[in-house]
């Protein structure tokens, strides 16, 4: 089944059946986001945690957003600050991974509890309109020129648009270590900076650059999807000849410390939300696709990822 009809079945269910949820309401749930507003953790976040309230699984969520350093900072906050609490949670994903990789920070994400894989997203490349460039190719023809003419513009250092960025910058026989990458702490900084022409190319998820595709404030390049994202007339770097395929994904955490019950609990409560019609719609605005996994599938997939992404950074010359 198709990632839109699927979606629209569960919408249906949930409008049709509204179906009893196992999970007890966690009170006040305290949501940290590592990074600044705007960007597709902050949206994950507080999708996630508009759906908790309407299903009645929280009475109240809070936010705090502390970007930097691919999640870094707000991770350390969350694994000090949190300890044992069974109603905090943080949004993570794979540009965590990366940022910890490359950065090497003193917390690592081992020290918190694993939830659930909540969504996978590919990465889009988009150009300025104003932009001299217009395609792909005009892009890795410039970047052989000179490398460092070309700013890429995206995520904190090892996000999965740093990472898919020097990919492409060695299949195009440029060395991956000498490509200009410009990291932002948020998906609105990063988006600014597109908008202003201050950087070349960005990348992202298609949902953080929607509305300004479609009012043709960016043009898209490429996508880092196997085939073409449904719908859209945007190229897959494998078709103009880039063997690049890269895909995002974001999940959360619970603090550290828990008891086994409480993990249960905020692992059913998460399950649950996928039964809310709010979190639905939420994966059909943005074009999310639904990848929920759970407990010790998920926690065996995040040490997957960790040991796949080290050798895609490897190969590339990232570290």
């Amino acid at each position: 089944m198709r990632r839109d009809e699927f979606l629209k079945t569960l919408l249906a269910a949930a409008a049709a059946s509204a179906l009893p949820l196992s999970a007890q309401a966690a009170g006040n749930v305290k949501m940290m986001i590592p990074a600044n507003p705007g960007g597709g953790w902050d949206t994950t976040g507080r999708a996630l945690g508009k759906a908790l309230q309407d299903a009645g699984l929280a009475s109240s969520v809070t936010y705090e957003n502390k970007g930097g350093a691919a999640g870094a900072i707000g991770l350390s906050q969350f694994v000090n600050a949190s300890k044992g609490d069974p109603n905090a949670l943080m949004v993570m994903g794979a540009v965590m991974l990366g940022g910890i990789i490359t950065g090497k920070p003193p917390v690592t994400l081992s020290q918190a509890t694993p939830i659930a894989r909540l969504t996978s997203e590919y990465n889009v490349f988009v150009l300025p309109a104003a932009s001299p460039l217009k395609t792909m190719k005009d892009v890795i023809e410039q970047l052989k020129k000179d490398p460092a003419s070309v700013k890429w513009g995206g995520g904190s250092r090892g996000s999965t648009e740093h990472i898919a960025a020097a990919m492409l910058a060695r299949e195009a026989g440029v060395d991956a270590a000498k490509i200009n990458y410009v990291p932002f702490r948020g998906g609105g900084e990063a988006t600014a900076a597109i908008l202003g022409g201050n950087v070349t190319v960005g990348g992202s998820g298609y949902s953080e650059f929607q509305q300004y595709i479609e009012s043709g404030k960016m043009r898209p390049i490429a996508v880092t999807s196997p085939t073409r994202l449904k719908g859209l007339d945007i190229p897959t770097l494998k078709e103009l000849g880039y063997n690049v395929e890269i895909g995002n994904w974001r999940g959360v955490y619970a603090a550290p410390g828990i008891s086994p019950a409480q993990q249960k609990a905020l692992t059913d409560m998460i399950t649950s939300v996928f039964r809310n019609k709010s979190w639905l719609e939420s994966l059909e605005k943005n074009g999310w696709t639904p990848a929920l996994m759970t407990g010790k599938a998920f926690h065996d997939f995040v040490d997957q990822e960790f040991a796949m992404l080290r050798a895609v950074m490897v190969k590339s010359g990232m570290i």
